[in-house]
């Protein structure tokens, strides 16, 4: 049985840490859940507004590059973008790819915005809860 996931993105910036995020409280504490990117980006105050809202806690490292991160520690990864996944196969054999949506891509107001990150919260949570508790 699996106990350890990492979630993976473009620049570990909004998706794979909201899932990261996610993950940990759906999971629990015995599960081991991380996150990285293809390249590194920089933290995104709407990911942690959006945790925060829902009582999730916003991750407290720095995003970071899969050459940062130990990927046999991972049972599986999971991950939320084409080049991720291409990536991922490069260092682990356990890979799956999530379509889910890139909220940046989000145009319109502040308000629109923040429902787009809003509904990558809740849709994160939902495959989470089907793929590992169902």
């Amino acid at each position: 049985m699996e106990r350890s996931v990492l979630f993976a993105c473009n620049m570990n910036s909004v998706r794979s840490p909201m899932a990261e995020a996610v993950a940990r409280k759906v999971l629990g504490p015995d599960f081991k859940v991380g996150s990285c990117g293809v390249y590194k980006g920089a933290i995104d105050p709407f990911v942690q507004d959006a945790l925060r809202e829902e009582g999730y806690q916003p991750n407290a490292t720095e995003p970071r590059e899969f050459g940062e991160c130990d990927t046999n520690k991972y049972d599986v990864v999971i991950a939320l973008t084409h080049e991720a996944a291409s990536e991922a196969r490069k260092v682990h054999p356990k890979v799956e790819f999530w379509e889910v949506e890139n909220p940046t891509d989000t145009r319109g107001s502040e308000f629109d915005l923040r429902m787009a990150y809003a509904r990558l919260r809740d849709d994160l949570a939902q495959k989470i809860r089907a793929r590992f508790l169902d």
